[in-house]
């Protein structure tokens, strides 16, 4: 690429400032009328990676913001992850973390004792969302149980549209999310597959699915 094609002429400098300067005017425009604040539902789903890690993500905002929060696992067993053994650690006065499930039906092979600890979980789940000192409450894999049937879908609705504290966020995860739950979110993100190593046959690794 020679200097001629590369070079920017002054007026194109200040066609390029003109242009900058009109869409932050309009973007100040726009951020003046958002001025409301909520807890928000938050529902992370689809068949791409990432719904868990962006959640987590949120979490570890919160602790770093030195505000309270709470981690319920619906599906996920005693398998070791970076995230809980790193908020057991060093966050545990932050961030309480209950790991409920005990895998997925085809691990357990008994799906009664997998109705039981996905009730037991959501039991949990209210207890911690309905406390005033959590800013935000995580539910992994909800969505999993709700699909299975293993939680009902309209207490869950009915109950964060009810009883949520006005300003206690709560981040759904999991894929399959029921349209009566997106329906009640206020923020709905869906991580959409487009490629995955698992296909060629690669495992899943430490420090990037677990």
């Amino acid at each position: 690429m020679t200097e001629e094609t590369t070079a920017t002429s002054p007026e194109d400098l200040a066609r390029h400032a003109e242009k900058m300067a009109k869409k932050k005017a309009a973007r100040a425009k726009i951020m003046a009328t958002k001025t409301g604040e909520k807890g928000l539902i938050i529902v992370h789903t689809g068949k791409g990676k990432g719904k868990s890690s962006a959640a987590f993500g949120m979490i570890f905002r919160h602790i770093a913001h030195g505000k309270k929060c709470a981690v319920v696992q619906f599906i996920k067993g005693a398998m070791s992850t970076g995230e809980r053994d790193l908020i057991l650690r060093r966050f545990s006065d932050l961030c309480e973390f209950h790991t409920m499930g005990e895998g997925f039906t085809w691990e357990t092979q008994d799906k009664a004792r997998d109705v039981a600890m996905a009730k037991s979980a959501w039991e949990k789940a209210k207890e911690l969302i309905r406390d005033p000192a959590n800013s935000m409450v995580l539910l992994d894999e909800i969505n999993i149980a709700i699909r299975y049937d293993y939680i009902d879908l309209a207490e869950v609705v009915a109950f964060l549209t009810d009883e949520k504290p006005a300003m206690t966020h709560v981040v759904l995860t999991g894929r399959n999310a029921k349209e009566e739950l997106i329906e009640v979110a206020d923020l709905v993100t869906e991580m959409e597959l487009v490629k995955h190593p698992f296909r060629s046959g690669i495992k899943a690794q430490i420090g990037v699915e677990f």
